[in-house]
């Protein structure tokens, strides 16, 4: 009876122990809004619509917070808000998300986006942005909002760094009808005169976007006549971009929004560790992770890093780290990641790659810096009003 009395008082202390660790526990709340999407026109049974693109990526970072939480004694929870298509966004951050929480992770088109940051108070609340990629937003100046994925413009230079080093200088330019693929080829514009390359043509495409007929007689007949290193594609809905490889006049490769595309993560990237997360992502969620799950990874991996670091859950010590030289994300790319403190931009390699292969990874070897190589990729702070 004394023995069983001593274990059962051992137990009872020991679990008071426990709760008590827990109970202390430093608690970091982290939301990831965003909103319900629409499947798009099937283009492809080869690339089924993915519904939940950067919630996944969320989960997996908060476990991977929560791991290392064990040992520095804070607790991250995901609280997740998802707008219904024909909710009002604005509405719903402000219900839901404003003077609430001090961290939100936002997957989010631009204009979407601009509606919760207007109505945002920066004191109390830091956006991450995983959802987009226009420049415009990064010339806003300011820290108020953290982009994760790069830019057009850090896509395009991604790409013009490339293409130089292969001496592949004269380009064709052929763009898309939405506004989107407009932004993009601006991009390659704005990279071909940064890099002296030359664009000897320049079309829109304004042909069906059946597969058959392109394949017969509109993509050839649309590239004759021009002669060129590189047909650079601008189409990021995907509606014709496919058909353009191996069905122009002259063999050419084929680079932009299809072909060679630049991008912050594909499959295909399997260097410095990045393939352990590759299989865990692809065990646990069974698919492949996308650049919109990496991007949420990286933005509550971040706020992880910055939280472990200063020992805080506050927004006023956290986000100075966030925007310091001190911190040194890790995004299984090579080298340690860190927010362009003039508009808020994640500087970060950029994966050149082919449907099945990594071709790259930019910034090319041979670019140089006077503070990181990674600022040749984009709008470096001298080409901003920013300061």
């Amino acid at each position: 009876m004394i023995v069983r009395s001593l274990l059962l008082g051992i137990s009872m202390l020991s679990l008071t122990v426990f709760v008590a660790q827990a109970e202390q526990k430093q608690e970091i709340e982290i939301v990831y809004f965003t909103q319900e999407k629409i499947a798009p026109p099937a283009l492809s049974n080869l690339d089924p619509f993915i519904k939940d693109k950067g919630e996944l990526g969320a989960e997996l970072a908060i476990d991977d917070n929560n791991t290392t939480g064990q040992f520095t004694g804070q607790l991250y929870k995901l609280n997740k808000v998802i707008v219904p298509v024909d909710g009002d966004v604005a509405q719903e951050f402000n219900d839901k998300v404003a003077g609430k929480f001090s961290f939100v992770v936002a997957n989010l088109p631009v204009n979407d986006l601009l509606k919760i940051i207007d109505t945002n108070q920066p004191e109390q609340t830091l956006i991450f942005d995983a959802g987009t990629t226009d420049d415009s937003l990064r010339q806003r100046c300011g820290s108020d909002v953290l982009h994760i994925l790069p830019s057009r413009a850090m896509r395009a230079d991604a790409l013009a760094q490339y293409l130089l080093k292969k001496r592949w200088t004269k380009w064709f330019l052929v763009t898309g009808a939405s506004d989107e693929d407009k932004l993009f080829a601006a991009a390659i514009k704005r990279s071909a005169k940064r890099f002296g390359m030359k664009i000897v043509a320049e079309k829109a495409w304004d042909h069906t976007y059946d597969a058959r007929r392109t394949a017969q007689s509109d993509v050839p007949v649309f590239t004759q006549g021009v002669d060129y290193d590189i047909l650079v594609v601008a189409d990021e809905q995907g509606l014709f971009g496919e058909y353009l490889d191996y069905r122009t006049w002259i063999p050419r490769p084929v680079v932009g929004t299809q072909g060679l595309i630049a991008t912050s993560w594909h499959r295909t990237h399997e260097q410095w560790g990045a393939v352990q997360i590759q299989n865990r992502f692809k065990e646990q969620k069974g698919r492949w992770m996308e650049e919109a799950d990496y991007g949420a990874y990286l933005a509550i991996r971040a706020i992880g890093e910055a939280a472990t670091r200063t020992q805080s859950s506050q927004l006023n010590d956290i986000k100075p780290y966030l925007l310091s030289d001190k911190l040194a994300l890790q995004g299984y790319k090579g080298r340690p990641l860190s927010f362009r403190t003039w508009n808020g931009q994640l500087r970060q390699p950029l994966l050149l790659a082919a449907p099945r292969s990594l071709v790259a990874v930019a910034p090319i070897e041979g670019f140089l810096h006077p503070k990181t190589e990674l600022d040749t990729l984009g709008y470096d702070q001298p080409e901003t009003k920013c300061k």
